[in-house]
């Protein structure tokens, strides 16, 4: 298990395009299809990854918390699933089933997606606001696998809730931790250490 911070792209960012098949309905997803009126979380996960598990259960609930407050969300696995046969489109369906997600998981079979994101890590976010704009990439809590702290979502939840209120959230952010992408081979880009 490689340890991985997030990159921590430049707040204020604009939230780059994409079109990616979701996972359980095979349909093309579209960044505009995701954005909520409140603004737009974009989670960067796999399904087989240790800090994904330990965290999943508060990745649905916040599905369930903010989804009825007009945020997107979307997740997006580009994990190779030709060596990681856990994080493809299949087993990410059950798994979006068995958490019973409220927000698609997409496919991003190319990475050429988590590469425009910078994504370095499962679990990544990206909170964009309701202009699209980056205003949160951090963890989600400092809760990691074995480390005996609670899951709040503590974090992720005081940023979407300054998105909420039309606020900004706080600069000072704390990077993700996970497992690295599962770049293809000669596929890992320069950002990646």
């Amino acid at each position: 298990m490689a340890r991985t911070e997030s990159t921590m792209l430049p707040l204020g960012a604009p939230a780059p395009d994409f079109a990616l098949p979701d996972v359980t309905t095979g349909k093309t997803v579209s960044l505009a299809d995701c954005q909520g009126k409140a603004g737009l979380l974009v989670i960067f996960m796999c399904r087989h990854c240790p800090f994904v598990i330990h965290v999943q259960d508060e990745l649905a609930r916040l599905g369930v918390d903010f989804v009825p407050q007009d945020l997107g969300i979307v997740a997006i696995s580009a994990n190779d699933a030709e060596n990681y046969p856990d994080d493809g489109p299949g087993k990410l369906k059950e798994m979006a089933a068995a958490l019973k997600l409220n927000f698609p998981i997409l496919y991003d079979e190319s990475q050429a997606i988590a590469k425009s994101y910078q994504a370095a890590c499962t679990p990544d976010f990206f909170l964009f606001d309701h202009d699209l704009k980056l205003v949160y990439r951090g963890q989600l809590d400092d809760a990691r696998p074995g480390n005996d702290k609670p899951v709040t979502g503590a974090d992720l939840r005081q940023a979407i809730a300054a998105v909420l209120a039309k606020e900004t959230p706080d600069p000072n952010q704390k990077p993700s931790l996970g497992c690295n992408i599962k770049w293809k081979p000669g596929n890992a880009p320069s950002y990646f250490g």
